[in-house]
């Protein structure tokens, strides 16, 4: 055995020791009024976790400034948004690492802000970066349109009939631009569904040769070794396609290199 052999069957007893890359898990942010708000959410919180979903919690203590983590994030208005401290992303920069906002109570204010393109509160900023990026955004439909803190201070759980209807009305509009409503009780359900129909979309593509690299099938195979390259005739194009995930060993990268093939990876 000649040392390039030698070195492909260690690094293939290597590699098929390690343990599958885990898929990336949908990270969803659920933005709540105060630090306790979000208790009566518990049990939703565990049904995603049960189905492999994680999430965030910020929490708003203004208008205009809230807390992830540790992290104190606050905005200042449209043209002047600042982070306090080194770490802390912008209202206008968190659903880029997010696959959905969740705001489960929605006020009149911030609904006002939304349908008129406003920014200027975190919510409005949040739903406007969401909203332009493409990601989903779920709001609670089952809430009263005041704050929990107008509610405290004004001693009063509803707003008044015109108050309501307008507030209805941006509802309506909220929906035009694309932000989907559910009961708070069951907006875990809702990313659940979102989360399954989502891969099955992705399993019916990949069985119907869609979205692989220009309608090329994918290889199924989680490791591509040296000895599989040399059992293959010949390749039809100059490209192999491969599911996210899918190891190549060196030799055999290095013999597709020498046939003039690139790897293309696809979900």
């Amino acid at each position: 055995m000649n040392v390039r052999q030698m070195i492909e069957s260690i690094t293939r007893e290597i590699l098929q020791s390690m343990s599958t890359p885990q898929e990336k898990k949908p990270k969803w942010l659920f933005i709540f009024c105060d630090s306790t708000a979000h208790e009566v959410f518990t049990d939703q919180f565990i049904a995603l976790q049960n189905h492999g979903i994680c999430h965030d919690i910020l929490f708003l203590d203004g208008e205009t400034s809230s807390w992830l983590g540790m992290h104190r994030i606050e905005c200042a208005g449209a043209g002047k948004i600042i982070a306090t401290d080194e770490y802390a992303p912008a209202p206008l920069e968190l659903p880029k690492e997010y696959d959905g906002i969740v705001i489960p109570e929605i006020d009149l204010d911030n609904a006002a802000r939304v349908v008129a393109g406003l920014k200027g509160s975190i919510k409005a900023e949040i739903i406007f970066s969401a909203l332009v990026l493409g990601k989903p955004v779920l709001v609670g439909e089952d809430v009263p349109g005041i704050k929990r803190s107008d509610r405290r201070c004004l001693k009063t759980l509803s707003l008044p009939g015109p108050y309501q209807k307008l507030f209805q009305r941006r509802v309506n509009d909220m929906k035009e631009l694309g932000i989907e409503f559910a009961a708070q009780k069951g907006l875990a359900d809702v990313i659940i569904r979102k989360k399954k129909a989502s891969q099955q979309a992705t399993t019916f593509a990949l069985h119907n040769h869609e979205p692989g690299s220009e309608g090329q099938q994918p290889v199924l195979a989680k490791l591509l070794t040296a000895d599989w390259v040399k059992a293959q005739s010949e390749f039809t194009e100059d490209k192999l396609v491969l599911r996210q995930g899918a190891i190549v060993s060196p030799l055999a990268m290095d013999l597709l290199k020498e046939k003039g093939v690139a790897v293309h990876y696809v979900r």
